[in-house]
Order: structure tokens, then sequence, then C-alpha cells
């Protein structure tokens, strides 16, 4: 789950440490801030910007793309892929590829049948194979915002691969939100604890002092939990970064 609260804490204890081997690969997150009409400052994407400046893996969106209260016209998609945004962020995938209960589908592969009676390529009523129909206005927008941009991303020659995070992992907070105290080493498989867990609070909630979000990234309403590609759960796009 992603939570809001967590987030900045989370970000840091999964890149800190200074060793590339115990850290991430890559870090990703669900939002559903940007609810068009919006802005920068409005969604709160600012804020994640702020907290992804210089991130020290990867860092994408793994959900995107709020329906609410439509049509959406994808600007968030602008401000992912300009600057400051494409600086530090590798791209985004949206939800959904395909039409259900929720309306967030981009296409259909028929139209909706009965849930109680599911065939060879029906599931909960909708259509999982055929030929895909676009919905409209939302995949014609995305096509169209899409084939508008040019985002550039990191030079192969400026990468590199030794380069290790040097972020400080996080303290426990005051309010409980998170509990682990700097850099504790995980259990392993089939350890038996033999002790109580404790930690000691902090007053700061954002280990790094930068702004945390404080917007939910909720789907706006419904909702289940590269460039050009797609797959049953999501259309994704991306840079190079």
């Amino acid at each position: 789950a992603d939570i809001v609260q967590l987030r900045p804490m989370l970000q840091d204890y999964l890149t800190c440490g200074g060793n590339s081997s115990e850290i991430v690969d890559f870090f990703a997150l669900n939002s559903y801030s940007w609810c068009d009409p919006s802005t920068f400052e409005a969604s709160s994407y600012n804020m994640l910007q702020e907290y992804a400046k210089n991130f020290p893996v990867p860092i994408f969106f793994s959900e995107t793309g709020c329906n609410v209260p439509g049509p959406r016209k994808w600007d968030d998609q602008d401000a992912i892929f300009t600057k400051p945004m494409v600086d530090d962020w590798s791209g985004a995938i949206i939800y959904e590829w395909i039409e259900e209960q929720n309306h967030y589908g981009l296409i259909s592969y028929g139209p909706k049948g009965d849930a109680s009676q599911p065939g060879e390529n029906v599931f909960d009523g909708f259509t999982r194979k055929g030929t895909p129909t676009p919905i409209s206005p939302d995949f014609d927008n995305l096509k169209a915002k899409w084939a508008s941009m040019h985002p550039t991303g990191v030079v192969k020659k400026d990468y590199d691969p030794n380069q290790v995070s040097t972020r400080p992992c996080p303290t426990s907070t005051a309010d409980g939100w998170w509990q682990v105290n700097g850099n504790v080493e995980l259990p392993t498989l089939g350890e038996t604890l033999t002790g109580t867990f404790t930690s000691q609070a902090s007053a700061s909630a954002s280990p790094s002092e930068k702004p945390k979000p404080t917007t939910s990234s909720n789907r706006g309403q419904g909702g289940n939990s590269g460039n050009g590609s797609s797959s049953d759960n999501g259309s994704g796009g991306g840079s190079d970064n």
C-alpha cells in the first residue's frame, strides 16, 4: 500500500546505508492526487518532486490517472515529462489498460457481460481477449498528449553504477507512523525473535528534512490497487531516466 504519511521515511529507508547491494533497484509509487483540472502545486506534485530530487535509484509512478470528475485530460503527463520532474522521474504507468467496473480503462475488448456467467475470455463480466476498442475521449486524449511530448533522459555515459545512496536511515517518528529507528538489520528467513522491538521517538517526521506529500494518493472513485507499452493492468510511458 502507498501510505502518504510513510512515504518519505520509506523512500529513505529503502535507499539508505551506502551499500548498493542492500538498497532497492528502483522505487515506484501510486498517486491519484492530480485530478484535472489541477496544477503542479494544487496536486502536491511539487512536493513529490522535492522529495525525488537526486534520488539514488530510478523513481517512477506505478499508478496514476485520476478519473474524477472526467474526462481525463492527462495534464499530469505534462508535469512528469518536462522540467523539473523529467530530470528525476523515470515516467509513469497509467491506470489502467482494460475497462472494468471502476471505469479507469483505456480500451474495451467487448460489451459488458453477465459476471455470474464466466466464459473462456470473460472475467467478472468483462471480456479479456480480442480486438481492443479505444474508449473515448480518455484514450485519444492520452495518445495526443504523449505524441506532443519529447522527453529527454539520462545519457548512458553519465550513468555511474557504482554510485550508492548517501541518504541517512530514518529515525522513528513521534506520531507513530514510522517505528523503525535508524539502520536496523532486517530479520532473516527462519529467524526467531527473542526480544521485544522498541524504537526511540523523534520529533522529526522526515529524516532528510524535505517536505513530505500531504495529499492522499487514493484514486478518485473506485479502482483496484516504457513508452507506448501496455498490459492488462496499465499503459506505460517513460523516459530514459
